[in-house]
């Protein structure tokens, strides 16, 4: 039974190799302009998330007026929807701050859990515990690079943004061409 259902799955795939191929070639695009233009796309990405956090603001309000219609709570999602529409607005007239913030928040995160995984591997008793140890190890000075020069480190996290969606784009096209070779010679 699931061989039928992979059969098919992949029939259906094979007949919409294109859509793959598209995909592929947008992710290729993106990589090389992340790669080539970091500073561009990581603008572009706190734009995204400004108006992201601005519809969602205004839809957390949309839903506590209409809680206050049905005598529900409500004072909460207010509150949550300006936070959200104050976050895009510092997102939007200082993307500077915002990117530097977003670098700071992954360089504390890398140095806690870098911590946290010392801990751990100094505790250990076990064979490869030199692994955990020497992960949180670089965990905690990825974090301190960071945090030494977060633009430096807007730029690498976008260039390691940008070779991911370069590799993930080049492997859809290659799969679009793997299914096109598999269509009958009539589609």
């Amino acid at each position: 039974m699931a061989g039928i259902v992979r059969d098919a799955m992949t029939a259906v795939l094979a007949k919409n190799w294109w859509a793959i191929g598209i995909r592929g070639v947008v992710g290729i695009l993106f990589g090389l302009i992340a790669l080539f233009m970091p500073g561009v796309t990581m603008l572009s990405l706190v734009l995204v998330f400004a108006a992201y956090a601005f519809v969602d603001g205004v839809f957390a309000i949309v839903s506590a007026v209409r809680a206050a219609g049905q005598s529900e709570r409500w004072g909460v999602l207010v509150l949550e929807g300006l936070v959200n529409i104050a976050t895009a607005a510092i997102a939007v007239f200082w993307p500077g701050l915002t990117v530097i913030a977003f670098v700071f928040l992954i360089a504390f995160w890398a140095i806690v859990t870098g911590i946290l995984e010392l801990m751990a591997g100094f505790r250990m008793n076990v064979d490869g515990r030199g692994w955990l140890i020497f992960g949180g190890l670089a965990s905690v000075i990825y974090g301190g690079l960071l945090i030494v020069a977060p633009l430096i480190g807007a730029v690498v996290l976008t260039w390691w943004l940008g070779a991911y969606a370069l590799v993930f784009g080049v492997s859809l096209v290659v799969l679009a061409f793997k299914l096109h070779a598999r269509l009958p010679a009539s589609a």
